[in-house]
């Protein structure tokens, strides 16, 4: 029985990763460092620990990754200034669907708090969540399963009994490593390999968790 579902924000919520990934590129542009969609596409959800390593990696050792980062959001939040934040699709029917069923609603998400209520409160989303957990809160952030356990605890919820959706495949990995069965609606790319493996299901947007709610696929 599903007794809560765990979100993953940016991809999933909010139409925010497309962004993300252009001033990712344009920042390190900036830098003097030729980030390609791919490299970019890598660092979804990923963890600051991890993200810097790979990017110094990809990139070379001269790559400052917080500098780059920095000025990320800098161009980020020109873009949001500017032009707002879109929800993804069947967000607002999906949680009303949840809550309606009395099934929690948690959000876990690399974003830091302040940030992460300030997007949900901007799409009027905040209110339909029981709790919003950051990588801030826990010792490791996604890929490893911290995150989500962290969350599980938050919510009194055992893994078992908890879904979580995610865009990405180092969400996926933080969600299936935890114990939860994981959705996986595609935002910049498909599941794919490994994470099409261990997925317990694909969907085209968030209106088609619903019908496999209430087709009991997910149950």
């Amino acid at each position: 029985m599903i007794k809560a579902v765990i979100f993953d924000m940016d991809g999933v919520l909010i139409d925010t990763e497309k962004w993300l990934n252009k001033y990712w590129r344009q920042a390190a542009g900036e830098a003097g460092f030729e980030m390609t969609k791919e490299q970019a596409l890598a660092i979804r959800s990923l963890a600051g620990k991890y993200a810097e390593p790979y990017l110094k990696r990809e990139l070379g050792e001269n790559f400052s990754y917080r500098a780059v980062r920095e000025r990320r959001k800098e161009l980020m939040n020109a873009h949001i200034e500017q032009y707002g934040i879109e929800k993804k699709p069947g967000a607002d029917e999906l949680l009303d669907y949840l809550r309606g069923h009395k099934i929690q609603t948690a959000v876990a998400t690399a974003t830091d708090l302040p940030r992460a209520e300030d997007y949900l409160k901007q799409v009027g989303l905040y209110e339909k969540f029981d709790r919003i957990i950051c990588a801030s809160m826990v010792e490791n952030g996604k890929p490893k399963p911290d995150i989500y356990r962290y969350a599980c605890r938050q919510i009194a919820q055992r893994p078992e009994d908890c879904i979580a959706v995610e865009d990405s495949p180092n969400g996926v990995r933080a969600a299936v490593d935890a114990g939860l069965r994981t959705v996986m609606v595609p935002d910049l790319s498909r599941a794919e390999g490994e994470t099409a493996a261990v997925i317990t299901a694909e969907a085209d947007t968030l209106f088609d968790i619903i019908l496999m709610m209430e087709d009991g696929a997910l149950t």
